[in-house]
C-alpha cells in the first residue's frame, strides 16, 4: 500500500512534538501527499478525533523530502489544551485536510519586510524563505511578551537578511511593538516594496495603519472562525473593501489596508459564551478522571 494510503488509513503519525512555552508547542506531522502540495500562506483543518472539531491552522513548515508538515500551535481553548494533553511523539491525528487558501503571492518586490506576532511568528516564516528564494532582501520583524516565549531564531537569520525580536518587557531584542520594526525599517531603507504581516487581528491592523501612510503594499493573513474550509458554510466571512469575501476560498491573505478589522474582531467574540463553556465542561472531566489523592 502506498504510504499516503497507509497514514489515512491509521491517522497522521506525530513524528516530533516540541514545546515552545507553557502554551504555545509544535507538531511535526507525516503526510507526504500535503508535504509536496503546500505552499506558503495556506492552512489545514485538523481533527483530533473521530468526534473532535474541525480546528484551522496555517502551515508553518512543510519539508518535501522527509514528507511532513509542521504546525505550531497555541493551546487556548478546549479543543487546543486537549490537543496539547493528547498528542504526543508516537500517536496519530485523526484528520489533516488540505492544503487549503490560496497560497500567498510572493511577489516581484526586492525588498521584503516579513513580520509576525505571537502565533503568527511561526506561519510567517515560510513566507520569509519563500521571498528569499525569490531574491529578495528580507527584513524579519518578529513579536512575542518576552525572551522566554522566543522561538526560531536561528531558522528566521538563516533566511532573512536583517533579523529583529522585539518583546513586551525588552528582555530580548528592542522593547516595543513590532510596528517599531517596521517603522525602523522604512525609515532605514526608504524603498520597501512590501510589508507580510501575520498575527492577532489588533497586531495585523497597527501593522497596516503603520504601513498606510508610506504607501507601502501590505498583506495580511486572516484568521476568522471557520467550519467546513471550503466555502459553503459562509463562516469565514471577512469584509475587504466594503465587499464580503471568505477567507478560506478567497484569503486567507488579502490587502491588510482594505480589510475591516473592526468587523474582523467584531466576528471572532460571537461564540466566547459557548467557547468558555466547553472549557469548563472538558476542565471538569479532567478533573474527575485524575486519580483520587491516596487516602481520600
Amino acid at each position: 500500500m502506498h504510504s499516503d494510503e497507509m497514514s489515512n488509513a491509521t491517522g497522521f503519525p506525530i513524528v516530533t512534538r516540541t514545546d515552545f512555552s507553557d502554551t504555545t508547542f509544535l507538531l511535526e506531522v507525516e503526510h507526504p501527499q500535503m508535504a509536496r502540495a503546500a505552499r506558503p500562506g495556506q492552512f489545514v483543518i485538523v481533527m483530533l478525533d473521530d468526534h473532535g472539531e474541525r480546528i484551522p491552522l496555517t502551515i508553518a513548515d512543510f519539508d518535501r523530502d522527509k514528507g511532513t508538515v509542521t504546525l505550531v500551535i497555541q493551546a487556548v481553548g478546549k479543543s487546543s489544551r486537549e490537543m496539547q494533553t493528547r498528542c504526543q511523539v508516537g500517536k496519530t491525528l485523526f484528520g489533516l485536510a488540505g492544503p487549503m487558501g490560496i497560497p500567498s503571492e510572493v511577489s516581484h518586490a526586492k525588498k521584503v519586510v516579513c513580520v509576525g506576532g505571537g502565533l503568527g511568528v511561526a506561519p510567517i516564516f515560510p513566507q520569509a524563505r519563500a521571498f528569499k528564494e525569490a531574491g529578495a532582501y528580507v527584513i524579519g520583524v518578529v513579536g512575542f511578551r518576552s525572551a522566554s516565549l522566543v522561538f526560531w531564531e536561528e531558522k528566521f537569520r538563516s533566511v532573512c537578511d536583517e533579523f529583529v525580536i522585539c518583546t513586551d518587557d525588552g528582555t530580548a531584542g528592542i522593547k516595543g511593538l513590532v510596528t517599531q520594526g517596521i517603522e525602523t525599517a522604512i525609515t532605514t531603507h526608504g524603498d520597501i516594496d512590501e510589508v507580510v504581516a501575520i498575527g492577532p487581528p489588533i497586531m495585523m491592523r497597527a501593522c497596516a495603519e503603520t504601513t498606510r501612510p508610506h504607501g507601502v503594499k501590505t498583506m495580511v493573513s486572516l484568521n476568522p472562525i471557520m467550519v467546513d474550509g471550503t466555502g459553503m458554510c459562509g463562516g469565514c466571512r471577512v469584509r475587504v473593501d466594503n465587499k464580503i469575501k471568505f477567507a478560506c476560498v478567497d484569503g486567507p491573505d488579502f490587502d491588510g489596508h482594505a480589510v475591516d478589522f473592526d468587523d474582523l474582531m467584531a466576528r471572532l467574540q460571537r461564540y466566547r459564551p459557548q467557547e468558555a463553556a466547553a472549557m469548563e465542561s472538558w476542565s471538569d472531566s479532567c478533573k474527575r478522571l485524575q486519580p483520587q489523592e491516596e487516602g481520600r
